[in-house]
């Protein structure tokens, strides 16, 4: 069984533990001010971020990480997913369709317009992701500054 709820300040060390893999996963390492940055704002009723929390018996095994923004073709909220990770251990148990399934319910409770992510082409998820989702044809860009 898979519960989805908030994040709240206690689940810190939880939840730093699966950034950490996360980041990992990605090959990639942020400096620890990043970190702690996204952290409190994913606390901050006044931030666009928030973060959802997968646990189980185990205890928190995933977590989501998402941004609400403004549109130009909609009149509503649109979710942006930019963060979802499973710890390896959980994989394949429903954890992740569980945080996703959970932001899609808090996404038409709010009329927000749409829920969309991007993953890498060779991630593992995606098998998860063609069950939940229409894939689009759409290329990202972008510049780093």
């Amino acid at each position: 069984m898979v519960k989805v709820r908030e994040a709240h300040a206690d689940d810190h060390d939880a939840w730093l533990r699966l950034w950490k893999g996360y980041l990992g996963f990605y090959g990639t390492d942020l400096d620890e001010a990043v970190t702690q940055a996204t952290w409190r704002r994913v606390l901050s009723p006044d931030a666009n971020l928030f973060c959802r929390l997968a646990e189980t018996e185990q205890g928190v095994v995933g977590f989501a990480i998402c941004v609400l923004h403004e549109g130009t073709w909609v009149t509503q909220p649109l979710c942006y997913l930019e963060d979802l990770f499973v710890a390896d251990a959980a994989r394949g148990k429903g954890a992740g369709r569980a945080l996703i399934e959970a932001i899609i319910d808090e996404a038409r409770q709010k009329s927000w317009s749409k829920v969309y992510w991007v993953t890498r082409t060779g991630n593992p998820a995606r098998a998860l992701y063609d069950q939940l989702a229409v894939v689009d044809d759409y290329v990202r860009y972008r510049i780093t500054i």
